[in-house]
């Protein structure tokens, strides 16, 4: 620095100018887009050795990669907060700003971004730079116009170049999110703002990439780089865009005008605009800013800064002392706070290094360690940690507390233990984007923990374990913003639309349906079910594109199906009728109950022909498969087989006919005229066909297995347009009958006993075996009956139940009989009827008209075809009425009421 020349003394000679700064320092200047950062990368390398600094790790490392890749890896070092790669003889450094070894001599020196020096926050750290930072043959200055007033008055032996934009930027004025043109960057001021505007991107034109702040330089990096190579033409940003990143941006847009510094919410400054609009147009290609998603316009004056790169000049630097006091926590403070020297500068807002050192000051462990001048520069450079985490200052200062603690208590070395656990407790990749961007946060600070090798044992180890967590974290949150806010399908879909070509589209062998490559949906049996749209342009020509492909796969698909063996296709418990595992079709209500009908779902055939093929297909199955389940209850026309079911004997079939409409049981009393009727070769042929002849019922044994049970299920429900009901899947004598409607247990084969729903087979058994133990005397409720019912006689209520089955049999329950002291409660005994007959509740009113009406139209006990009569040729039965005990009958009846 020069004197003042007024005799004065000078304001900064106490500051230790390196004492090689006799170069030449350049000032270069320019809006963005201007070539600068090239210019100083170009002198970097003409020099035998140079530093330059970013404002950002992501810019540091940007160069870096690209400088390696220019002169090799054992030519240049990368210094930032969380990551040193320093090989033996290095002759470029590559840095952050704050992390400049400025005790490192170098011919050629530069600074990106010096307008930072106005920053609030970080501003003190670029006025240093500015003031100190100095090559021996060139130093170089890089940042806005509006610096060169500062400049000229407080580095006046620097030469100031200007440069001109290398494009023309322009106001586009307000466009919604919806028609943004694409490779535009939208630009928001909190990470809610940020999401919700990716989120609604993504809806609408196919998804984005997101930079923030808070992300790490890997996550960030391939964020950009979908963008950069196409994958997204939309990027939903924070001000971070504004410090330099090169990406192909066309149009900038605001989401909002105004932003929180830190301690308020605040307006932008026009400066602060320019420069974040200024990342629109690259190179010679003009670009464009404007406002979206309702943000105010600016004042026509910031649009004509803007598009001029006219600016007010800065006034007032942010500034720091550099020269501190260590001889204790306070005087260190003290000399934080001291005023600046100069009217030019501003003392600089309380950084987070300044604020932790309050903190700490606070804690009395820590107080009493920083005893003497080494432990409060200790102090000092344990509060030069990051809090990447952004929480408050308070939590922050307690890893800082903990981390000077151990670290003066074990004579400057952190506990190894202490810090694999600090470290490994971070490597969990699992979690949203909030988990994994506060967990990345703070791997990042312990990144910049390791990288103090004077204070971590084996540092080389944990440097690496520290940046493989990190990379972890960042591709596992690269890939959940990618989830989250990216389509791309429908990106890619965006793309062609616009275009205006035909989108190329087909079915594949897999039932996928591919428009441009992309699924966009997939065929569910006969149906087209598609993806969701971005929007409803989208929707529009997806639902196009995929219906021509649907067209010319519909006539090869029908053919499938018909072609299909019935194992192809599937009955579901409520009636569906799937096809490859996808429902097509469903049961309905036929004119007869054991002749249902085929329902197709909606279909995108879009052709009645190719329609009622599929229909006349699945009639097929759907009668087959009654017929495999319920065998000699489906009716055929083959009169062969029906005569081989009853013997050709009238009655047999009449019982038969009966058993049809009670689905597979009838009463016995209602039945009692046709049974009497029968010929023993009618009886023998219905025994055959598996006819069971019980007291009270007869029935067809087949009809009561679980898969008979759910067919019937089907056909009872359709009928009776009730839901259909849940069956057992394995044999079940006994079910609890709560929740039952009679008429679908009758429908089944069940029949209710108190609380208890008995299988007709086992019904006719524990029927005969109450008739015989009511002989001999009372009957016991105990286990051995709740087994024989079929119960579990470990259940809690099994008793109880199996008692309600014997009061519904009519047995009579005596005096309970108290039990013998000490020993278990005596089971409850039960009386047999008053004349021995066990039967199941009285018939319902007009089974013995029925049973009349039956024997009438059977021909009575002398029948042709009976005994005296055998050459006589028996009379086929007219046609019935249904029987009133069928659960179709009972059915009507509710109906009727």
């Amino acid at each position: 620095m020069t004197s003042p020349g007024d005799g004065s003394p000078d304001p900064f000679d106490d500051l230790d100018a390196p004492a090689w700064a006799r170069g030449q320092v350049r000032a270069v200047l320019g809006p963005t887009n201007t070539g600068k950062t090239y210019l100083a990368m170009e002198r970097l390398r003409a020099h035998e050795s140079g530093m330059i600094g970013f404002p950002l790790r992501l810019l540091a490392r940007e160069n870096y990669d690209r400088l390696v890749q220019l002169e090799g890896r054992a030519s240049v070092a990368l210094i930032t907060g969380e990551e040193k790669i320093v090989p033996p003889r290095p002759r470029w450094w590559i840095c952050t700003v704050e992390a400049m070894p400025l005790q490192q001599e170098v011919a050629f020196l530069a600074v990106d971004e010096i307008q930072l020096c106005a920053d609030p926050e970080r501003g003190h750290v670029f006025t240093d730079r500015l003031l100190h930072a100095r090559g021996r043959e060139e130093t170089m200055l890089l940042g806005a116009e509006t610096m060169a007033g500062a400049i000229r008055t407080l580095v006046p032996e620097a030469r100031i170049e200007t440069r001109p934009r290398l494009s023309t930027l322009s106001w586009a004025g307000a466009k919604k999110l919806g028609r943004l043109p694409r490779r535009s960057a939208v630009v928001a001021f909190s990470v809610d703002q940020v999401y919700r505007l990716a989120e609604q991107v993504r809806r609408q034109r196919g998804g984005a990439a997101v930079v923030l702040g808070a992300l790490s330089p890997r996550t960030r990096n391939a964020q950009v780089q979908m963008y950069q190579e196409g994958d997204v033409d939309y990027l939903i940003a924070t001000d971070a865009i504004g410090m330099g990143l090169n990406m192909d941006v066309d149009h900038v847009a605001f989401a909002s005008l105004t932003k929180f510094d830190g301690q308020r919410r605040r307006p932008l400054s026009a400066p602060e605009m320019g420069q974040i609009a200024g990342r629109a147009g690259r190179h010679m290609n003009d670009g464009t800013f404007g406002i979206t998603a309702d943000a105010p316009a600016p004042d026509e004056e910031v649009i004509r800064q803007i598009e001029n790169h006219s600016f007010p000049a800065v006034a007032k630097l942010s500034w720091r002392n550099r020269k501190l006091d260590f001889a204790s926590p306070g005087r260190l403070m003290q000399s934080l706070n001291r005023p600046p020297p100069r009217p030019e500068l501003v003392r600089a807002r309380e950084a987070d290094d300044q604020l932790a050192l309050g903190a700490l000051m606070r804690d009395e462990a820590v107080a009493a360690r920083a005893a003497s001048r080494d432990r409060v520069r200790l102090l000092w450079d344990v509060c030069q940690i990051p809090d990447f985490r952004k929480v408050m200052p308070e939590h922050h200062a307690q890893l800082l507390a903990q981390i000077f603690t151990h670290l003066v208590d074990r004579e400057g070395r952190l506990p190894e233990d202490w810090v694999r656990a600090q470290i490994e407790r971070l490597d969990r990749a699992e979690g949203d984007i909030d988990t994994l961007t506060q967990r990345l946060a703070h791997v990042r600070t312990w990144t910049y923990v390791t990288h103090r090798a004077d204070w971590t044992p084996d540092s080389a180890h944990w440097q690496a374990r520290a940046r493989q967590i990190e990379d972890a974290l960042s591709d596992a949150l690269h890939d959940r913003l990618t989830e989250r806010f990216v389509d791309r399908r429908a990106a890619s879909l965006s793309r062609g639309r616009e275009a205006g070509a035909e989108m190329l589209s087909a079915v594949t062998a897999k039932g996928e349906v591919v428009v441009e490559g992309h699924v966009v949906g997939r065929m569910e049996g006969l149906s087209f079910t598609p993806h969701d749209a971005a929007d409803l342009r989208e929707a529009k020509a997806l639902a196009a594109a995929a219906h021509r492909a649907l067209r010319e796969d519909a006539g090869p698909r029908v053919a499938r199906l018909v072609a299909a063996d019935d194992s192809a296709f599937g009955m579901e418990p409520d009636g569906r009728i799937t096809w490859g595992g996808r429902p097509i079709a469903r049961v309905t209500r036929g004119g007869q109950p054991l002749k249902p009908r085929v329902k197709l779902a909606a279909t995108d055939l879009n052709d009645r022909a190719l329609e009622d093929r599929v229909q006349a297909r699945l009639q097929g199955f759907l009668d087959r498969f009654m017929a495999r389940r319920l065998g000699p209850l489906i009716a055929d026309d083959d009169p062969e087989r029906e005569a081989a079911l009853t013997g050709g004997d009238p009655p047999a079939r009449g019982l038969l006919h009966q058993l049809r409409e009670g689905l597979g049981q009838v009463d016995a009393r209602a039945a009692k005229a046709q049974i009497d009727a029968l010929s023993p070769a009618g009886r023998k042929a219905l025994s055959a066909a598996g006819v069971r002849f019980g007291v009270d019922h007869v029935f067809l044994n087949s009809a009561l297995s679980p898969k008979a049970l759910r067919a019937k299920a089907i056909l009872w429900a359709v009928w009776a347009d009730q839901p259909t009901p849940e069956t057992p899947n394995v044999p079940s004598p006994a079910m609890p009958a709560d929740g039952w409607p009679d008429a679908a247990l009758e429908a089944l084969g069940y029949q209710r006993r108190g609380r208890t729903a008995l299988r007709l087979d086992r019904l006719e058994r524990l029927a005969a075996h109450l008739r015989q133990a009511g002989k001999a005397g009372p009957v016991a409720a105990d286990a051995k009956l709740a087994a024989r019912i079929g119960l579990d006689p470990t259940a809690p209520d099994a008793l109880e139940r199996a008692g309600e089955v014997l009061r519904a049999f009519g047995f009579k329950p005596r005096a309970a009989t108290p039990p013998a002291e000490g020993g278990a409660p005596a089971s409850a005994l039960f009386d047999p009827p008053a004349k021995g007959r066990v039967r199941g509740p009285a018939a319902k009113a007009g089974a013995k008209g029925a049973a009349k009406r039956s024997a009438k139209k059977a021909g009575g006990k002398t029948a042709p075809g009976r005994k005296g009569d055998a050459g006589s040729t028996p009379r086929a039965p007219r046609e019935r009425a249904p029987d009133p005990h069928s659960p179709f009958a009972v059915l009507k009846d509710l109906v009727r009421r």
